[in-house]
């Protein structure tokens, strides 16, 4: 059966024989999805403009809110058996700007959704252009959302690991809520067996290179509505920006930009009369069904294997924006890249499993905060060797960083990208910083706190979906409380060659409760020794940090009681990677330059302290700390 478009009022209707979406006219949100017996997978419930639509958090100079990118036109680029593609625009007017009650982003809005012959599916994309003119804008989230039938869709897979049944949108209205609004404990909830859990949809989070497929599986009849994302092409702020998933509602959300696990420096700053346009997707919206008798995990594993098809064949060749280029219309980037690291090994190391990407051009680690671009990354090899392909025509640097070794490195010169493009970057060599010797270290440098100790979480405020998964355990609620609990009356104190960072260093540094709602500064001690000083002769200290919020971090080296610190940071971050369940936000390498008369032949100690003390979850989290000796004259 080929692909069709009617028309109702108000209403557009594209069936393929499969499933059937009716869409509002002009507007474009999404009504109905039909398929497999199922009248509609949305909650028909929800007003029309409420079960599955765009929105754009965004501010400019008196106005602060959503734009849900409803369209004013609808057009029909292709109507014929094998296609259908629509799309909903919308011009922006500079004769009704903020003058009406209805603001809307300074950007012409062409959303678009496509369904092929054949295909148990959808896809959807937008593109946001501003225009030279256009007044300033500020950009915090871009997302789609899908709000499903909650009579039916009551288990949620993200991963292999992490599914369950969810509780119910009652149940967390009944429940009873916690630090944050976020997060509830489910006191009456529907289904019994989940009493006495929390529920918070950051511990749905994920990171975006594993951010591929994610849906709903309803049980009777047995359909399953997936979120594929075949490309990271399109999000912001590289390959480990974290983001959410899928969450009670039911809800699925397709995140392409969030202030989540990074705050204000992600921001999309526009200013006045800056040009710009972006290309949001495609990403496919996968249904599928199997009879009762059949299990219903083969729902999941059909998504996972349709993520699979639609990741090998992207970029696509059916959409038809001019503003989206086909494989032919791009280019790909090739080399290997190596590691140069003295003090390790006196020969050229291969930069294993390192990401390496390419994104606008910056300074080394800038494509963490770089949301206006597109990005493209990809893993080495083994030997270091690397290929990155389906790259769009413009101009880059080419990024990395290395499992196991601190810092970014950059390819300093441009990479320009025009169709056909093939480019031969040879041999890269990534100098990490280094001073001296390591005298000693604590974590392992993979920009997470993972390594470190994450605590058993309050045996009252439990998700049972981590409680068995140790690589999954920091996405409990309350792990920040714990701390007070495991040093009520000290703080941390590390000793190097005795402690054990798996053991003994706490995953995060944060306040400690005094009662009544209020918290102290937090300070750790690292305890080492020092055969003998060389006098004056510089040591360095290193930290790199897997996560800030709002925190302000004091090096203080042999006398805790020096009123100015030898280093700070001053204040800095606001990932709030701790209330959200994270276990990284966005990295940062502090270098302290530490001079011999700050140090003493003997036992040594480093004092850190987290000075920011008004709320629970301000602190920092740790990726790896090493201590330097001054460099080697031979």
């Amino acid at each position: 059966i080929g692909v069709g478009v009617g028309f109702q009022a108000g209403k557009v209707v594209i069936d393929n024989g499969i499933l059937q979406l009716t869409i509002a006219n002009p507007e474009g949100y999404l009504i109905g999805v039909s398929y497999g017996g199922v009248h509609n997978v949305l909650e028909n419930r929800n007003h029309e403009s409420n079960r599955g639509y765009w929105d754009v958090v965004w501010d400019t100079k008196g106005y602060s809110g959503t734009d849900w990118l409803l369209g004013s036109k609808l057009n029909v680029i292709v109507e014929n058996e094998d296609q259908v593609e629509v799309s909903f625009t919308y011009e922006w007017d500079s004769t009704t700007w903020n003058k009406s009650e209805v603001w809307r982003i300074p950007a012409n809005v062409d959303r678009r959704y496509i369904v092929l012959r054949g295909s148990s599916g959808f896809y959807a994309y937008a593109i946001l252009d501003r225009e030279e003119g256009m007044p300033a804008a500020n950009i915090f989230q871009i997302r789609t959302v899908y709000k499903l039938d909650q009579s039916r869709f009551h288990y949620m897979a993200i991963s292999d690991d992490r599914q369950r049944i969810m509780p119910m949108p009652e149940d967390r209205e009944s429940g009873l809520p916690l630090a944050f609004k976020e997060a509830v404990l489910l006191t009456n909830p529907t289904n019994p067996d989940l009493r006495g859990e929390v529920d918070d949809k950051y511990q749905y989070s994920c990171e975006d290179k594993d951010n591929k497929v994610h849906g709903w599986i309803s049980f009777d009849p047995q359909v399953g509505f997936w979120i594929i994302t075949p490309s990271n092409e399109f999000r912001s702020a590289g390959p480990v920006k974290q983001d959410l998933t899928s969450h009670v509602g039911p809800t699925s959300l397709a995140m392409f930009h969030s202030a989540h696990y990074a705050g204000y420096d992600v921001t999309m700053s526009f200013q006045e009369g800056e040009p710009w346009k972006k290309v949001f997707g495609p990403y496919y919206v996968h249904l599928n069904s199997v009879s009762l008798d059949r299990d219903f995990h083969d729902l999941w594993n059909d998504a996972k294997h349709q993520m699979t098809q639609e990741t090998r064949s992207w970029p696509y060749e059916f959409p038809l924006s001019k503003d989206f280029p086909k494989s032919v219309e791009r280019g790909f980037v090739f080399g290997r890249l190596l590691i140069h690291e003295r003090y390790k090994m006196r020969t050229m190391m291969a930069g294993s499993y390192a990401w390496i990407g390419l994104a606008a051009p910056g300074e080394a680690g800038s494509w963490q905060t770089e949301t206006k671009g597109y990005q493209f990354w990809t893993r080495a090899d083994r030997n270091g060797g690397f290929i990155i392909k389906g790259i769009r025509e413009g101009v880059y640097n080419l990024f990395a960083w290395v499992p196991g070794f601190i810092g970014d490195y950059v390819y300093i010169e441009d990479i320009r990208i025009v169709p056909g493009s093939v480019i031969q970057l040879g041999d890269l060599v990534y100098e990490p910083l280094r001073n001296g010797p390591t005298f000693w270290q604590i974590g392992f440098p993979d920009r997470t706190a993972l390594e470190f100790y994450v605590p058993q979480p309050n045996s009252l405020f439990v998700n049972k979906l981590y409680t068995d998964s140790d690589h999954n355990k920091f996405r409990q609620y309350g792990l920040w409380e714990r701390y007070a609990e495991l040093y009520p009356d000290n703080d941390l104190i590390y000793t190097v060659g005795e402690s054990d960072y798996h053991r003994d260093w706490f995953f995060a540094q944060v306040t400690r409760r005094t009662g009544n709602n209020t918290f102290k500064p937090t300070t750790w001690q690292i305890i080492f020794a020092l055969q003998d000083v060389i006098p004056s002769s510089n040591y360095t200290l290193r930290i790199a940090l897997a996560s800030t919020t709002r925190a302000e971090l004091q090096v203080r080296f042999n006398d805790p009681e020096v009123s100015i610190p030898h280093f700070t940071t001053m204040v800095m971050g606001t990932d709030n990677a701790i209330a959200r369940h994270g276990i990284h936000g966005l990295y940062r390498l502090l270098n302290v330059d530490v001079p011999s008369e700050w140090l003493r032949a003997g036992n040594n100690t480093i004092y850190l302290t987290q000075a920011k003390h008004e709320s629970p979850f301000f602190g920092v989290m740790y990726d790896y700390i090493r201590f330097e000796g001054p460099p080697r004259t031979t």
